[in-house]
């Protein structure tokens, strides 16, 4: 069942995302790589509408402002930045507790737990879990043997993940390796939700959540 306003109304699902930076054309481009990601876990034709926030900070100011609005159904996803204790149950504190601890942020009143979701620890992590996906993007320039184990990926340092994607694509081409922007959109456009589910227990938890609330 999806959220439910006062009277039973329907609410708009909305998914509040670290990503884009302050660029037009990179919010365009993070709200798609979204958008294609969702609708191949099964979302076709209901996925939420997507908001590309810029920073870290302003992703939560912005969730905040959503919440207490109290019109919508606002999810907060943005970047874990260190280790968190897995956690798959969509109603478990541990997102809470640790944005908590890490930056400091409380959860909004009138907030419940599984409106924070987790990358854990950063948006490359989902890219690294897919090995195909990889291939598909980065092309045979891919230095495949240089990236990290799919196993407790969710567990590495950031920037071990962030700095290892880079060097297992250095040598695709001008424009071509991953970097941030425009083609880590376009790597996580091309990521297998069935593969992300596999190996990250925080993607599962928020596939489990878009499925409770679509």
């Amino acid at each position: 069942m999806g959220a439910r306003g006062a009277g039973g109304r329907a609410m708009v699902i909305k998914l509040y995302v670290e990503g884009g930076g302050d660029s037009k054309e990179l919010h365009v481009r993070c709200r798609e790589g979204y958008r294609k990601l969702i609708e191949k876990a099964g979302f076709q034709g209901r996925t939420p509408r997507i908001v590309a926030c810029g920073g870290r900070n302003a992703t939560y100011d912005s969730f905040t402002t959503a919440v207490a609005g109290q019109e919508d159904y606002p999810l907060l996803l943005v970047d874990s930045e260190d280790p968190a204790a897995p956690a798959e149950d969509p109603n478990s504190d541990l997102a809470w507790q640790h944005l908590r601890r890490r930056d400091g942020w409380d959860p909004p009143v009138g907030a419940v737990n599984d409106q924070a979701q987790l990358m854990a620890t950063c948006m490359e992590t989902w890219s690294m879990a897919d090995r195909a996906a990889m291939r598909n993007v980065f092309g045979a320039a891919l230095q495949e043997n240089a990236l990290l184990t799919e196993l407790d990926l969710e567990q590495r340092d950031r920037h071990v993940v962030q700095d290892t994607l880079e060097r297992a694509t250095r040598n695709c081409g001008r424009d071509k390796a991953y970097q941030k922007g425009r083609r880590s959109f376009q790597a996580l456009a091309a990521l297998s939700p069935a593969t992300l589910t596999q190996y990250l227990p925080y993607f599962r938890r928020f596939i489990a959540t878009l499925k409770r609330h679509l």
